[in-house]
């Protein structure tokens, strides 16, 4: 099986972000007034092709389940049969997602990628769970093509589907560990300036999470130059298909909202495969692994949220989804100063 032959990816219209820009200069606000919001309009404008932008009618967040081989060495909170369990409420409606997709207006899909047990959402699996990485590759040639593969596929279900916003969302014990050594290699980072505390790690579980990370990193540095041997290499079947998933969105001219670590981990793989994919992406939060901070800057990414959050699973770019969806309803809904009869500031016509 061959690797994922990706196209070129087109850009974003500049006209419709340039007919935004002037269109939030004529509605009934003082100039540049709402900020961020104003710049979130263009960017959905840009990524639509259209002036004012359409709402959002289909956001979908899908979360890439996988177990860790690395979890084995003491760098979680949690035992790694956490991730099937969590999973399960998932399927159940009885997890965060579930309840802040709710209120965002988004539909969750959950793939089991290489979750440790049989699970029921199992369809793509690659494996289970993934080599030790800090002395063994975490996928085989063959398998991280697999993921690659239906990253591919799952971004191309859904928008064939009628998605007009995705989200890649991440489950699964360890899975820090893994985001944290492809930010490093990617970002030429040393190992401790990564290491973050996770699932709420301790201070002995931290050393060991630093120390997996220190010999993980030198097996990365050496296939640098390959972003699909450094999947191989350093990640997991989830992870890995996280990157076809944000890839082929971009190919496919289709916003992306990115969560946490793993998915800004998975992104900057991404931008190495198909330059310019980051253009389609915006960040939603600043999540507190320092590792997220890192691969922001390195995407020239700015986050639409600081809270906290370092949950994964989507959290973070469920809170921040009402804030697109308000910035997309400003440029449809709000008059401008001919329309409403209301006399312009000096300069506006």
């Amino acid at each position: 099986m061959s690797r994922p032959a990706f196209t070129d990816v087109p850009q974003p219209d500049e006209l419709a972000r340039a007919e935004a820009r002037q269109r939030h200069a004529t509605l009934i606000k003082p100039v540049e007034s709402l900020g961020r919001l104003e710049e979130l309009g263009a960017w959905i404008a840009a990524c639509q092709g259209v002036c004012p932008p359409r709402p959002f009618t289909r956001p979908r967040v899908v979360i890439f389940a996988g177990d860790h081989g690395i979890a084995a060495k003491g760098v979680s909170a949690y035992p790694v049969e956490t991730t099937a369990q969590r999973l399960d409420a998932l399927l159940k409606g009885d997890g965060v997602p579930n309840a802040l997709a709710g209120v965002a207006g988004a539909g969750v899909r959950v793939v089991d990628l290489a979750v440790d047990a049989d699970t029921s959402v199992q369809e793509f699996k690659v494996r289970r769970g993934s080599g030790s990485i800090d002395v063994a590759d975490a996928l085989s040639g063959a398998e991280v093509e697999a993921a690659l593969r239906v990253g591919v596929e799952l971004a191309n279900n859904e928008i064939d589907s009628g998605a007009d916003l995705l989200v890649a969302g991440d489950l699964g014990v360890g899975v820090s560990t893994p985001s944290a050594v492809l930010v490093a290699a990617l970002t030429g980072t040393e190992p401790v300036g990564v290491v973050g505390r996770g699932s709420g790690i301790d201070d002995n579980a931290w050393m060991r999470k630093a120390a997996a990370i220190r010999d993980a990193l030198r097996r990365a540095r050496a296939v640098l130059a390959d972003p699909v041997a450094l999947l191989r290499t350093s990640a997991g079947a989830d992870l890995a298909a996280m990157t076809g998933f944000l890839a082929q969105a971009a190919v496919r001219r289709t916003p992306v909202l990115l969560d946490g670590l793993p998915s800004a981990a998975a992104a900057l793989v991404a931008e190495e495969l198909v330059p310019n994919a980051r253009a389609w992406w915006v960040a939603s939060h600043r999540c507190a692994e320092p590792a997220h901070e890192l691969a922001l800057q390195h995407l020239d990414l700015k986050p639409v949220l600081d809270l906290g959050i370092r949950l994964g699973e989507g959290a973070g770019a469920l809170a921040a989804l009402p804030i697109l969806a308000m910035a997309a309803r400003l440029l449809t809904d709000v008059a401008t100063y001919p329309d409403a009869g209301v006399t312009p500031p000096d300069g506006v016509a």
